[in-house]
């Protein structure tokens, strides 16, 4: 396990210095004009953001009603029994219900948990391994379709959904091995 740890900080001290200059580079190569095309992404973003402010408006409010009203803790108390037999901890379980819905809001869980547990304990370190693992699908659909007029998902919500179950189980079998 001590070599797996020196090679992933190995790793990820190039990783993203090497984005950061491939893709331009890249770009180059190609005889893209990689400034002109970059800003023309920009000005697009910005239209984007315009147009899925309304989606953006109903999803932080879902979610703060969900969080405001109770609903999560009573889940959250309901779901304790069960996934302690799996050996899943109860307290990584708000983690993988707001996630899905935001990035924000997730980032928010991770934070409470670092106040209440510490940097270091192994419930944050599993925390943040499903923030960084897991996608925020319920806002990726309701911004990108929403921005793109489509109206009916198909199989983007089960498969996201699908997804992001397995990087949460994943995340905690990883972190128990490395640190557990």
């Amino acid at each position: 396990m001590e070599t797996l740890r020196t090679f992933v900080d190995v790793i990820s001290v190039f990783v993203l210095p090497a984005i950061i200059v491939g893709f331009p580079l890249y770009g180059l190569l190609k005889k893209v004009p990689v400034y002109e095309v970059f800003v023309d992404g920009a000005k697009e973003g910005f239209n984007v953001a315009v147009t899925i402010i309304p989606y953006l408006v109903a999803i932080l409010f879902a979610i703060g009603m969900f969080r405001a009203s109770g609903a999560l803790d009573f889940l959250i108390d309901g779901l304790r029994p069960i996934v302690g037999l799996v050996g899943i901890p109860a307290e990584v379980i708000p983690m993988g219900i707001i996630r899905p819905l935001t990035g924000s809001g997730s980032a928010a869980v991770v934070l409470d948990m670092i106040n209440q547990f510490g940097e270091d304990s192994i419930l944050v370190k599993m925390a943040a391994t499903m923030f960084g693992s897991t996608e925020t699908t319920f806002y990726v659909i309701a911004v990108y379709f929403g921005a793109a007029n489509i109206r009916k998902t198909r199989h983007a919500v089960p498969v996201g959904l699908i997804a992001d179950f397995a990087a949460f189980i994943f995340a905690i079998i990883i972190v128990q091995l490395l640190f557990g």
